[in-house]
């Protein structure tokens, strides 16, 4: 037996489901930890989600929405990315700046949505009439590029999901803290799992290869959902108690 390791993404600022996710992960006698990014983004409790995350040894990548947050003008910001902006410090905000979009670790290439950018869908896609379906292998191949990693970790779509092109698995290991949100690119289109409990996966390194265990965690949403009704925001209140956006 090689390496074991835990592979988290897009928190969103729900401080609470990570803390039961790093529960789960201590009482596995997991000491190693990447995250994918979306780390703050959200009506939630930002603040509380960083101050987890930075008393963690963990490997940290960036995501859209924290570029966004430490980048954009808030003016320009969506809801979500304000909130998460305003209840930074500056030297939050350096700390956001600072991670990588993309980043080889130990042979594993950790990416926020797929190794080019951090917005396009990479094991699902979104088809004209705003269904969304898993992507065909000669897609996700194409996105792969001259990637030849044996196992490649991403997040963005927050589902969970593992590929396997040609010697390369790549995983999406679901959501921490939002199972549901919608967009508009490239058409007006909906992800939900219908199921609040968090996500996250275990990878671990064998003779024949990688192996991922997908792991659902329960965790008591009543103070997430509490943060989201005070800003609001309905959708995600629902989202986060629920798992389903509408």
């Amino acid at each position: 037996m090689g390496r074991r390791f835990a592979a988290i993404a897009d928190i969103h600022g729900n401080a609470d489901a990570l803390m039961a996710v790093l529960a789960d992960i201590d009482a596995q006698g997991i000491t190693e930890i990447v995250n994918l990014g979306d780390l703050l983004s959200g009506p939630l409790d930002p603040a509380g989600t960083l101050a987890l995350i930075r008393s963690r040894a963990m490997v940290v990548i960036r995501g859209n929405h924290d570029r966004w947050v430490a980048e954009r003008d808030p003016a320009e910001m969506g809801h979500s990315d304000r909130v998460a902006h305003a209840a930074l410090t500056a030297g939050d905000l350096e700390w956001l700046r600072g991670l990588p979009a993309v980043r080889d670790w130990q042979g594993v290439l950790l990416c926020h949505a797929t190794p080019g950018d951090d917005l396009t869908y990479w094991l699902e896609e979104v088809r004209p009439d705003g269904a969304v379906a898993p992507r065909g292998a000669a897609g996700v191949e194409a996105l792969l590029g001259d990637v030849r990693a044996p196992l490649v970790l991403c997040g963005h779509t927050h589902t969970a999901r593992a590929v396997q092109i040609g010697g390369t698995l790549i995983v999406n290991p679901g959501a921490v803290g939002q199972p549901g949100y919608e967009d508009d690119t490239p058409v007006p289109h909906v992800m939900q799992t219908g199921d609040p409990a968090a996500r996250y996966a275990v990878l671990e390194e064998r003779a024949a290869g990688w192996t991922v265990s997908f792991r659902r965690v329960a965790y008591d949403t009543a103070r997430m959902v509490a943060a989201a009704r005070a800003h609001g925001r309905e959708d995600w209140l629902r989202a986060v108690g629920t798992g389903w956006w509408r």
